[in-house]
């Protein structure tokens, strides 16, 4: 597997965890999320790209692909979505079927191979519960989870267990809130464990 710095354009893709509040008018702002914590280690000098927007569903996301995601041909996308279509079923009753979800993953995917075929890193979509009531989130974000894992078996991408991995280090740390402080977004803490696992995953290390 080529190693990280070969990639020309490496574009991160996704909703409010990965937009971290960046400066949508500055196309190369990447604030100081997960994302800008990835760009300052990587290796080599590629471009690095942050297309995130707070708020995005999964058909957000396909309103928008064509213009934030294949128009810039990454040789490396990176992709986190699903949380707020699991978020918005318990805030505002607006479900959206796992099955569906699945399907319209699958579908961007698809279109995205046919035009670039760039290396994929899948970020499991995360919840670490700070409430009790988010502990029922689980019954409907489970399902998108275990799609994230097949869509990247199907896809040869490489997968970022991310809600494993963010939920062990809330237990390590004692308080759910010091990873992410609404069960949702995280600190810079859980920020800096998502980026150190990307690094690990992409660069195996290096």
């Amino acid at each position: 597997m080529p190693p990280a710095a070969t990639a020309t354009t490496v574009l991160f893709q996704g909703d409010s965890i990965t937009d971290a509040g960046r400066d949508r008018t500055r196309p190369d702002h990447l604030v100081h999320g997960y994302a800008a914590m990835v760009a300052a280690a990587l290796p080599g000098t590629p471009t690095v790209l942050n297309r995130g927007i707070a708020g995005d569903r999964i058909t957000d996301l396909r309103a928008r692909w064509d213009e934030d995601t294949l128009a810039h041909r990454p040789q490396l996308l990176s992709l986190l979505i699903g949380v707020n279509d699991t978020w918005r079923r318990y805030d505002s009753g607006r479900p959206s079927p796992a099955d569906a979800w699945e399907h319209e993953y699958r579908a961007l995917l698809a279109r995205l191979h046919t035009h670039c075929a760039p290396r994929l890193v899948l970020i499991e979509p995360f919840l670490v519960p700070v409430t009790p009531a988010q502990w029922t989130w689980r019954e409907d974000l489970d399902p998108r989870i275990h799609a994230v894992r097949r869509l990247a078996a199907e896809h040869d991408a490489l997968l970022l267990a991310a809600d494993g991995l963010l939920n062990q280090a809330a237990r390590t740390a004692g308080d759910p809130t010091l990873i992410a402080g609404d069960g949702v977004h995280p600190t810079p803490l859980g920020h800096r464990l998502l980026a150190d696992a990307w690094l690990d995953l992409v660069t195996d290390g290096a």
